[in-house]
C-alpha cells in the first residue's frame, strides 16, 4: 500500500523538528524542505546570514530522521510579495504584518505548489494550531483552523488568511502539544534543536531592529513630533447621533491632528518610521508618563504623541474592515449568521480574545469591542473566533 507523502517545511528550529519527527514515527513518506527566502545584500544590516545556520540545522535534523532534504530558493518571490509590500504600506503610514504575509503568499501558496510538484499529498509546518474536520448540512468536508493547545504559543492568528483550499492540504503535528512538550520530544530523540532558541526579529530577515531595516530603503526625514493633551476638545464624543451606523463611523473615525490641536515638543527622522502605539524612538523626556504614538502623517510628515497610556487617543473601542475584502477561513459562516453568536477577536498575536459585536454598512463589517482596545492600527489583521475556531480575518482600515 502506497503510503502518503508529505512535505515538511523544515525552519531549523525545534517546532519544525518535531513535526517531522512526530510524522515519521506515524509512518508518513516524508520529503524535508528547507526555504531560503531571504539573501538581499542591499537591505542587510549586519554580517550575520541566519539561514545559512538554519538550513544547516534543518539537514541535520533530515539526517537524523533518515529523510530526503534539499533547499528551495524562494527569495526573489519573498522580495516581491512580502519586502517590497512592506516598504510600500510603511510609506504609506500603514503596519503591515510580514508574518501573517508570509503564510498566505509564501508558505501555503509557492512553497506547497513546489510541495505538490514533488507528489506530496500534504504540506506539514510547525505551527502550534490545529485543523478539524467537519461535514456540513450538504455532506460536504469542511476544514476548521482552531488555536493550538498551549495558549501562549497558539499561532492561529498568523494563519488567518488561509481558506478551505489550503486547509485541505496541511498538517500542524504538534498542535496539540505544549512547548514544553515539544523541546522534550526533541532531547529524548537527540534532535540538535532541542535547546535551541525560537527566533526572533522581522520574519526570515533574522534579528535587526525595524527602523534600521526600513531606512535601508525609507530614507529620514526630519519633522515634527507634535503633542495632543488628552483633554483636547477632539476627544469629545456626541451624545446623539441619527442612526446607529453614525455612531459606528463616529468610532472608527480617525482624527485629523493638526499643530494647531497641540503643540511641537520634538523632532523625528521620518514618519514612516513609527507606528501607533509606539513607544520606544520618541526620544522626548520632562513627562511623568511615557509619551506614545497616537497617529502619523506621512503626507505631512508629523507624528502625533500623547501622554500615558490611557491617552483617549491611543485606544478605541471599533474598528472597520473593507467587507469584500474579508477572508473566510471557513465558508460555511457568513455575515449573517454569525451576527447571534458570541464572537471574539484579536488584533495582534497573543492578545487574549476579545468580546465583539459585528454590524454591516455599505462595503465595511465594523466591529465594535466590549473593552477599550489599545494601538488599533492601519495595516494590521483583525482575526475573529467562534470560540476555539478562528472563521474570519480582515485587514484594518
Amino acid at each position: 500500500m502506497k503510503k502518503t507523502k508529505v512535505v515538511v517545511a523544515l525552519s531549523g528550529g525545534v517546532d519544525s523538528s518535531v513535526a517531522a519527527y512526530l510524522l515519521r514515527d506515524q509512518g508518513y513518506d516524508l520529503i524535508g524542505l528547507f526555504m531560503k527566502n531571504w539573501d538581499d545584500k542591499s537591505v542587510t544590516i549586519s554580517e550575520e546570514c541566519p539561514w545559512l545556520d538554519d538550513s544547516n540545522d534543518a539537514m541535520l535534523v533530515a539526517e537524523k530522521l533518515n529523510i530526503p532534504f534539499q533547499v528551495v530558493d524562494l527569495s526573489k518571490d519573498y522580495k516581491e510579495k512580502i519586502i517590497d509590500y512592506m516598504f510600500d504600506e510603511y510609506s504609506k503610514g500603514n503596519t503591515p504584518n510580514p508574518d501573517i504575509l508570509c503564510n498566505r503568499e509564501i508558505k501555503f501558496d509557492i512553497f506547497m505548489d513546489i510541495a505538490l510538484s514533488l507528489g506530496a499529498d500534504y504540506v506539514a509546518t510547525g505551527h502550534y494550531s490545529r485543523i478539524k474536520t467537519k461535514y456540513d448540512s450538504k455532506n460536504k468536508i469542511k476544514y476548521e483552523l482552531h488555536s493550538g493547545i498551549d495558549k501562549t504559543k497558539d499561532q492561529s492568528y498568523f494563519l488567518c488568511q488561509l481558506n478551505q483550499e489550503h486547509l485541505n492540504k496541511i498538517i500542524f503535528p504538534i498542535g496539540d502539544l505544549t512547548k514544553t512538550e515539544v523541546r522534550k520530544i526533541a532531547k529524548k530523540n537527540n534532535l540538535v534543536t532541542a535547546e535551541k532558541k525560537d527566533s526572533q526579529g522581522l520574519c526570515f530577515v533574522g534579528k535587526v531592529s525595524l527602523p534600521d531595516f526600513l531606512q535601508q530603503k525609507l530614507k529620514k526625514k526630519t519633522g515634527n513630533v507634535i503633542e495632543i493633551q488628552s483633554d483636547s476638545k477632539l476627544f469629545d464624543k456626541e451624545i446623539n447621533f441619527k442612526d446607529e451606523n453614525e455612531r459606528l463611523l463616529s468610532l472608527t473615525n480617525e482624527i485629523d491632528y493638526s499643530i494647531s490641536d497641540g503643540k511641537i515638543i520634538g523632532r523625528h527622522n521620518g514618519a514612516h518610521y513609527y507606528t501607533i502605539g509606539q513607544r520606544k524612538g520618541i526620544a522626548i523626556g520632562g513627562y511623568k508618563e511615557p509619551l506614545f504614538v497616537i497617529s502619523t502623517n506621512t503626507k505631512t510628515n508629523e507624528i502625533i504623541v500623547g501622554e500615558g497610556k490611557n491617552h483617549p487617543g491611543l485606544n478605541k473601542k471599533a474598528l472597520k474592515v473593507k467587507f469584500s475584502e474579508i477572508n473566510w477561513v471557513n465558508n460555511n459562516y457568513n455575515f449573517e449568521n454569525t451576527k447571534d453568536l458570541k464572537l471574539r477577536a484579536r488584533i495582534r498575536y497573543r492578545q487574549k480574545l476579545q468580546k465583539i459585536s459585528i454590524s454591516k454598512y455599505h462595503d465595511f463589517l465594523f466591529v465594535e469591542f466590549e473593552d477599550f482596545q489599545t494601538a488599533i492600527t492601519k495595516g494590521q489583521f483583525l482575526a475573529i473566533y467562534d470560540n476555539s475556531q478562528l472563521i474570519a480575518s480582515g485587514v484594518i482600515c
